[in-house]
């Protein structure tokens, strides 16, 4: 188990060591973001604008217009604040602007519903020439962030979580590549992708169908936006059946994106298993993953339903 928050901050103070350019923007949540670590190493090219996430943006803006390469971090719940910041300044100049988004989903369990984002996917999806990233583990934030921050040009918005991720993936072998998701799993009779966090709860999943003579791919769906068109229509087309599993809303995320691919090119029964509502205080994140059913346990259920379903049983 690895916290994603330190994983992203080692990061950035490991570029900016090499990079002048590197400038790290945050809203007064330092401590709680990690930020904090960069700090004390470049305290020169650190800036907390307070808690103000729309003078956020758009001061880190101006510093991208000036050709340096700023990274905001901030709560994703209160980033959305300054969406229309994100729109007006930040998408529609195409600024190269990455948002690193904490505290995502649920992870942020004992502040309540009001420090959860569960809606940040769609906000940001739909915004021209803003890419999303949703990283599964550490691993994950190490193969893509150095990418991200060094080679892609334009706004990224970086989703993790507060807690500890298992980790799922660092003994995988592949590279990260903005508009590619990775086959982890491969079955032939339904396809579980997985978004974030939730991409262990696919992999338990599919161990446990398998003990029902039901062979499931599991995709970790690494890229939100783009998608990997090619091979999310690939498996569609294999396994005639998904089920995507993200701890965001049933209402615009990825499970939205993809319903949207498949509608238009290979129309396949597809579950999307999210939250339906505002989340609660809890102990712990996974008590509310299981809390509103995104956990392995109910995507074994919905498997079978689905599987059945269309076999007729």
């Amino acid at each position: 188990m690895t916290s994603l928050r330190d994983t992203v901050a080692d990061i950035l103070v490991d570029i900016g060591a090499k990079d002048d350019k590197l400038v790290v923007v945050t809203a007064d949540v330092g401590g709680s973001t990690r930020a904090m670590k960069f700090k004390q190493k470049m305290p020169c090219r650190y800036y907390n604008v307070g808690i103000a996430e729309q003078d956020m943006i758009n001061f880190a803006a101006g510093l991208s217009a000036v050709g340096l390469k700023p990274v905001v971090m901030a709560f994703a719940m209160f980033l959305m604040r300054a969406w229309e910041m994100m729109r007006n300044t930040v998408s529609r100049m195409n600024l190269n602007l990455k948002i690193i988004a904490t505290h995502a989903g649920f992870s942020d369990s004992d502040d309540g519903s009001s420090h959860q984002a569960l809606e940040d996917i769609a906000l940001m999806r739909i915004l021209p020439n803003m890419s999303v990233v949703v990283p599964a583990d550490s691993a994950d934030v190490k193969r893509s962030l150095p990418t991200i921050i060094e080679d892609v040009r334009g706004p990224v918005y970086f989703r993790i979580g507060r807690d500890y991720a298992p980790d799922v993936t660092n003994e995988l072998d592949y590279k990260f590549s903005l508009g590619k998701s990775y086959v982890i799993e491969d079955g032939e009779d339904l396809t579980i992708i997985g978004v974030g966090i939730t991409l262990w709860d696919a992999l338990v999943a599919a161990k446990e169908l398998k003990k029902k003579g039901i062979r499931a791919s599991v995709i970790n769906l690494f890229s939100v936006k783009p998608l990997d068109k090619e091979l999310l229509l690939r498996y569609a087309q294999k396994t005639g059946r998904f089920i995507v599993v993200e701890e965001h809303s049933v209402h615009g995320g990825a499970g939205s994106a993809i319903a949207e691919l498949l509608i238009s090119n290979y129309p396949i029964p597809t579950k999307i298993i999210g939250a339906t509502t505002f989340g609660r205080s809890a102990r712990s994140q996974r008590e509310l993953l299981e809390y509103y059913g995104i956990s392995y346990e109910h995507i074994v259920n919905e498997a079978v339903k689905l599987v059945n379903k269309e076999v007729g049983n």
